[in-house]
């Protein structure tokens, strides 16, 4: 079969990179979506059941720091439109094993830019997702994407340094780079090391959510479906060399997103009960507002509430308790 398209995505079978896969998939049978992924250990090839035997879909395993690989596939397949999202991303994880972080998110970024500026049919669009986390936290500013980058974790810092990397590309070569930075990202099938997920594995397992320090630390959920619209807009609308902030305006502070969860579980006298703080990690932003203006002329709004987008994540999780059966949630946020 002929298509009109083929996309690259890397990191296909994680949370975000699996959204994004299906949704390619199932709305445009007439591209060609091939998922590059190593199947990390937050990564589940059962997140793309729904999709793995289509005829436009193809699973190649592999690591995106495999330059030989890398260079094979661009060398071997038209790749039309990239969308990088493979990463390390667990912030507490960077600070004990910042050289991994460093080998994934930067090394290879830079494998795939090279692969991609050297491939004989040149994709047309490269689009790299990052994180509102490259702003450091606010000291009362809202960031747009002219702010300065303040990374304050091994996390962080490697998603910067890996979009001066993509940048480096345009400002060179005129490699139609798009950087997307979303607020946190929430909804079925994410690992359960991310903060909603993991209280709701512990409070499943009769355990307290446990809360990291005393600081009034609150974060911007957007729900998964909202930030795929954002990425497919981007492709299709989003100017070459340009940054697009993906966020929502809704703000929670973890002790309250901890209280609401156990309120699913709990009657209202016993929700203290299910709190417990514990020393909080070395480095912690308390937000990272963000304005989305520029991605929003283009068309974009987040269509999900809350209220919705948090319903059908508990619901997932209630219904699909062994989905990360094999693996431990961390014990803090």
């Amino acid at each position: 079969m002929d298509f009109n398209r083929t996309v690259l995505v890397t990191g296909g079978s994680g949370f975000i990179g699996s959204h994004l896969v299906c949704s390619l998939v199932s709305s445009h049978p007439d591209w060609r979506i091939i998922n590059l992924d190593n199947l990390d250990y937050c990564h589940s090839p059962r997140s793309l059941e729904s999709i793995e035997n289509r005829n436009n879909y193809t699973f190649i395993r592999g690591d995106v720091c495999n330059s030989r690989l890398v260079n094979h596939i661009f060398s071997t397949e038209n790749i039309d439109a990239v969308f990088h999202l493979a990463a390390k991303t667990h912030v507490e994880s960077s600070f004990e094993s910042s050289s991994s972080f460093q080998r994934v998110n930067v090394d290879g970024t830079r494998v795939l830019l090279d692969a991609a500026h050297c491939a004989r049919r040149r994709p047309q669009r490269f689009i790299y997702v990052s994180s509102d986390e490259v702003y450091g936290g606010s000291r009362g500013e809202v960031f747009d994407e002219s702010s300065p980058l303040r990374p304050t974790n091994p996390y962080a810092v490697t998603k910067a340094a890996a979009e001066h990397l993509v940048r480096s590309y345009w400002d060179k070569y005129q490699f139609p780079v798009i950087i997307t930075r979303s607020n946190n990202i929430y909804g079925p099938r994410q690992y359960t090391e991310k903060v909603i997920p993991r209280f709701l594995t512990l409070l499943q397992k009769n355990k307290k959510c446990t809360i990291q320090g005393t600081l009034p630390v609150s974060r911007h959920f957007l729900f998964v479906s909202d930030a795929v619209n954002a990425f497919l807009l981007v492709l299709e609308r989003g100017a070459v060399g340009e940054t697009y902030n993906v966020g929502t305006s809704f703000e929670i502070p973890i002790v309250q997103l901890a209280q609401e969860l156990v309120r699913t579980n709990v009657p209202e006298s016993e929700v203290s009960d299910w709190l417990e703080f514990v020393p909080n990690r070395p480095r912690v932003d308390l937000r990272y507002p963000i304005r989305c203006e520029k991605l929003q002329q283009l068309g974009w709004r987040a269509d999900v509430s809350w209220a919705e987008g948090i319903r059908q994540t508990v619901k997932w999780y209630q219904d699909n308790q062994d989905f990360w059966s094999n693996t431990k949630p961390y014990s803090c946020w």
